[in-house]
């Protein structure tokens, strides 16, 4: 018998098995193509033969497919349900926080623990200092699992017992790491019209990181304490400078759309009455929802 199991073999799924491979842990992997479980076979992986043998050999079985629906379209097979019984299921498919709870009631039905993962990682990070993995769920199931996830992401960080809270902060941070990246793309669109080299943009951008986390930090810190005033800038500022934004990709003759969006957002704001306030009172616009 392993100690741990791991159902999902794609990129991120052989990454997390290697990286418990290599922390000294007895392994069984599972694949619906067994080519690609055979070069774990070789690093040392017990493989197994369908997903109910792989349930079977272990303990703690980890799943790591394209998202919920696929997972549960494995687990629900009449052969897999029933060996789920005692077992520590880990979940480490994409999904949504609502697929988290969901997720755990089915869990919880099948008789097993239930931990709810989110991996903020690239797949060559896992088993790294630089590798981020979020859990949520009761706290004694994670204490039982935490030397296995420390094992594939030295950045672990257990998320509280609401089930739901990997999954949305995950998604709360590739909300700012999506705003970043377009921003960046833009942003190259500018240097490479102004005849700008690229990738000195990218290195002063490197370098400015830790003032926007900074910046970051204050901005939530004033959200969660309802105060809206206090920064050095007033929404009406955010909103002339988006509108310089769209006007120098008017002039330039490139997309727009990615200022436009930033230029219409703080618009709302300003509409609503909040233009002499902190960019933080925006979040007064967003949760009026749609």
């Amino acid at each position: 018998m392993s100690n741990v199991s791991i159902i999902g073999l794609g990129a991120m799924g052989s990454a997390l098995a290697r990286a418990l491979l290599r922390g000294g842990n007895s392994v069984t992997v599972w694949n619906r193509t067994r080519a690609k479980a055979e070069p774990l076979g070789r690093d040392g992986a017990t493989l197994a033969a369908d997903p109910a043998s792989a349930v079977e050999a272990s303990p703690v079985i980890l799943i790591c497919v394209d998202n919920y629906e696929v997972s549960r379209a494995i687990l629900s097979a009449a052969d897999v349900r029933p060996r789920l019984s005692g077992r520590v299921l880990v979940q480490l498919s994409t999904g949504s926080p609502q697929e988290a709870r969901e997720s755990e009631r089915w869990a919880r039905d099948a008789g097993a623990a239930y931990l709810d993962c989110a991996i903020l990682a690239y797949p060559d990070q896992i088993g790294t200092p630089e590798a981020a993995l979020l859990a949520a769920g009761e706290r004694a199931t994670f204490e039982r699992c935490e030397p296995l996830l420390r094992s594939l992401a030295g950045g672990l960080t257990y998320a509280g017992e609401q089930i739901g809270a990997a999954s949305a902060l995950d998604c709360a941070a590739i909300s700012f790491l999506f705003g970043a990246l377009l921003g960046a793309l833009h942003g190259s669109r500018i240097c490479e019209i102004e005849g700008l080299r690229v990738d000195e943009f990218g290195s002063m951008l490197a370098e400015l990181v830790p003032v926007v986390g900074g910046e970051v930090k204050q901005l939530t810190e004033r959200i969660h304490a309802d105060r809206y005033s206090g920064s050095q800038a007033a929404l009406r500022t955010y909103a002339a400078t988006a509108m310089r934004l769209v006007q120098q990709a008017r002039d330039s003759r490139i997309d727009s759309e990615f200022p436009t969006y930033a230029f219409e957002a703080f618009q709302k704001g300003m509409n609503a009455g909040f233009a002499d306030e902190d960019l933080a009172g925006l979040i007064r616009v967003l949760r009026r929802g749609v």
